[in-house]
Order: C-alpha cells, then structure tokens, then sequence
C-alpha cells in the first residue's frame, strides 16, 4: 500500500501505545527506559479520562485472585512496588490495610479459604480477627459483623496522582503523547508491523501495544481472526466530606462475589470517605452516569458493614466503567495471529494495583521480539506539585516571596493556590480543562465542589493558554 511509504519520518516510531490510562502510562514509563521511538495515542484531552480517573484507589493485597492467574501475580507484585514507587514519582500513598469482613460463623470458611488463597499467592501477615479482635481496630464496625480478615499489606492511592505521575516520567524521558487523538483503523503492512489510522493522520509502528480499556476488544478485532469481547461494568460511588474521613481506618471490604469485591467502605489518601462501587453490566462503552437506583444500593450495602455511616456528608457522586474481559482475566501478551501487536486487555480490578507490574512484564515480553538497550539518561524520579497547604508556616512564606501567586488562595475547600493551578497548566503534560487542574492539584475537589472557584480557575486558564473564556472546557475534546 502506498501508505507504507507516505508516513513522515517523525510518524513513524518503534512503539506505539494505544491509551494513556494508568496501565498505558506504566507501560509508557517502564519502556521509555530504554531507546526506543514511543507514542501513546490517547482520544481524550488529556490523560486518565477513563477508568483510571473514576475507581475506588485501592492497592488491593492480592489475597482474592486466584492462584496461578496473572491477575493474582500482577496484583502481588505491584502491591510490592507502589511504596517505592510512591517516592521515586511523587504521589500519595498509605499502606492502611484492608479487612474483609463476613456476618455468620457460616461465612468464616469463606475467610479461611480467602486466607489461603492469599498465602498461596504470596500475601503476607494475614490473620482471622475475631469480631472483638476486629472492633478494637475498627470500632464503627456494623453490629452484624461477626469476624473480619486482616491484610496488612492493604493500601489507599491518588488514582491520577499515580497515572500523572508515570506519564509526567515518561513524558520526560522522551515519550510523545499525542492527546485528541482518536485511533480509526488498524492496518497489518506487508513486511511487518502496524500502520494506524488516526483522525490526525497516520502513523506507522513496529509494535503496537492496546491499552484501551474498556475499547481494548475493538482493536484487538481490527486484527486478530480469535476474537474477545469486553463488558464495561459500570461501578457507582459516593464521596464524602473529609470531615467523614476517620470513620474507618482500613479498607473495609464485604465478601467478594463473581462481579468484584462488593460495596467497600475506605478512607481517601486525601482524607475524605468512599463508599462504593456497585457492579452493574451495561453495553454502552461511554455511560458514567451515576443512577438512583446504583446509589441507593451503594447506600444500603455499606451498612452491612459499616454502622453510621455519616451520609448526610456526601459532596458528590460519580461512576467508572471497569474492563471485563469474558475469560474473567488480564489478557497480556502478543497476538497469535498478529505479530508486534500485544493486547494489554480486560484490566479491571485490581488493574490499579497491578500497572506498575503490568509495565514490567509487557517489557519483558517486549524483550523476547526485540534487543532493548537501555538508556544512560533515564530519569527515575519526578517532583509533584508542591502541597502549600501541607507546607510548613516558613516554607509558605518562602514559596510567596519566591512567587506572589502562592499567596492568591483559588480554592478554599482544599486551600489551593494561584502557584499550584500555574504549576499544573505548565508542567509536562499539562492541564488544559477544569478537570485536568481539578486532578493535578484537587481544585474544585472539597465541600462545595467547584462552586467558588471555577470561575477563578477558567480565567486562569485562559489566561495562560491565550483562550477565550467561551473556549474554556471542564473536559472532553475541544470542540466536542
């Protein structure tokens, strides 16, 4: 075809990574150790749009997935990875443990077989609590709580102060990200490789690796004859104020089911209350609404395991889309029938937890098609937006005197600053929208959720990207 030959020479890369969710970041970040041409194509305006930007934040122990899966070896390994991790990048991280808690001495053999599978998988320090054992650690425990599994290695995390992160290191180690940019077509060429039809052109590759999530089916049929099938499953939460934040301290989940893990109630790294998701299979690939009928779920099961919860502190709902594959497991590998392509497929949970591994073993297999050299000038960390309100009295007034604008409060349910929203626009991958400075730096995240500062916020960003304020979007493409 004459497009093997038109494609210009800086549309032509080694490494072409469909999707800028978590699991493509990591992905992202993990290749650009070495010198490799890489792109990540993402159809959003900015990265974690999807799945990654609407989940519970939870680093799961690695005690539910069944022994032998990938999805039980991914979730352990990350697991291992994410304190590390969580100070090389710079984002909020807290190993506060997890417990799994059932309501009849019937239920305790469902504990024990949990406990086992854990063990089995690698999980560490895990015990039965009796339920007084349990309510000395979590005193708000429902009544009808009998017993409770105690997983220590348990954490919280920033869903998109992880993914901002791993593509903010990627970014800067040479990784291009071409954002609003939707992948129409994948062609197989002659020889080898992929050409890939975009809306703003084509690109040629090497390999091609899926990271779409819950559209991940659609391409891997574009050029496998053996084809999968992906269920989005819609999860609904509710988010409560911080001053909710202490009611529990753990994650605390019910018994899983074949959908998930249930209707958990945790803590945020951020200090506020989730409770959530609901588990609810639906066709459409783009439905986030919440519904009546999934919150009120989500209200009536947390009760089964937590008493009093404060809903009345509820400052906003939302919804994610999970990535069901059919088999019920990760499919991570090379397409048998279409050399370089490698689908990074079905990563529902505990995706979360497992892209930092997931990013080690698509280098692997990556290894096993090419020779990788590895780079001398790969840049293992990356600084975050500097907190000012957990800055210390001195460290403010050092920032101020340094720059004014930190001493212009933008958000006062998070206390914000003007020099943390410059920050985020102008940073590598920077925010464009008010959701993209809301993820960066949580503007518009608090009791009255964007009420006082959008309009600071949209004048901001016009300001700084020479827009009109008309053009101003909370997210989405432009012009969409």
């Amino acid at each position: 075809m004459d497009g093997e030959n038109r494609i210009k020479r800086n549309n032509q890369k080694d490494v072409i990574i469909i999707g800028a969710g978590v699991t493509g970041c990591a992905i992202a970040r993990e290749l650009s150790r070495y010198e490799l041409n890489i792109c990540v194509i993402e159809k959003e305006s900015d990265i974690c749009e999807g799945t990654s930007k609407a989940n519970s934040g939870i680093v799961h122990g690695g005690f539910d997935a069944k022994p032998g899966t990938l999805k039980a070896r991914l979730n352990v390994k990350g697991n291992a990875m994410m304190e590390e991790l969580s100070k090389k990048l710079d984002f909020p991280f807290r190993r506060n443990g997890s417990m799994v808690i059932c309501q009849s001495a019937d239920e305790v053999p469902v504990l024990e077989k949990l406990l086992q599978r854990g063990l089995t998988n690698g999980v560490k320090n895990m015990r039965i609590l009796s339920r007084t054992e349990a309510l000395e650690l979590e005193p708000n425990l429902a009544d009808s709580v009998y017993a409770a599994l105690l997983v220590p290695s348990g954490g919280i995390v920033c869903p998109f102060g992880l993914n901002i992160a791993l593509a903010e290191n990627a970014a800067a180690n040479g990784v291009e990200f071409r954002l609003e940019t939707e992948v129409l077509e994948i062609e197989k060429l002659s020889d080898a490789g992929y050409l890939v039809h975009t809306d703003k052109g084509d690109l040629q590759t090497r390999f091609l690796i899926n990271a779409a999530g819950v559209y991940a089916d659609a391409f891997h049929n574009m050029v496998s004859e053996k084809k999968i099938h992906i269920t989005p499953r819609r999860g609904d939460y509710l988010l409560l104020d911080r001053t909710a934040g202490g009611h529990v301290h753990h994650t605390i989940f019910q018994l899983p089911t074949e959908y998930g893990k249930g209707v958990l109630v945790t803590p945020t790294v951020h200090g506020n209350l989730m409770v959530g998701p609901t588990a609810i299979d639906i066709e459409d690939k783009e439905a986030t609404a919440t519904t009546a009928e999934g919150l009120a779920q989500v209200m009536e099961k947390c009760g089964k395991s937590v008493k009093d919860v404060p809903l009345k502190q509820v400052i906003t709902s939302f919804a994610g889309l999970r990535a069901h594959e059919d088999g019920g497991e990760f499919l991570i590998g090379e397409v048998e029938d279409a050399k370089g392509f490698i689908d990074v497929a079905g990563i529902e949970s505990p995706g979360l937890s497992s892209a930092p591994a997931i990013g080690q073993y698509v280098r692997e297999i990556l290894e096993r098609m090419t020779e990788l050299k590895e780079k001398r000038s790969f840049i293992e960390t990356r600084k975050g937006i500097v907190r000012f309100a957990e800055c210390s009295k001195e460290m403010q007034q050092e920032l101020i005197r340094q720059n004014p604008s930190y001493g212009q409060i933008i958000c006062r349910c998070e206390t914000i600053t003007e020099g943390e929203i410059l920050d985020a626009i102008h940073r590598p991958l920077g925010a464009t929208t008010l959701d993209g400075v809301k993820r960066r730096t949580r503007a518009g995240m608090g009791r009255c959720q964007a009420g006082f500062c959008t309009p600071k916020v949209m004048d901001i960003l016009a300001r700084e990207l020479g827009l009109e304020l008309k053009d101003i979007r909370k997210n989405g493409r432009r012009g969409g």
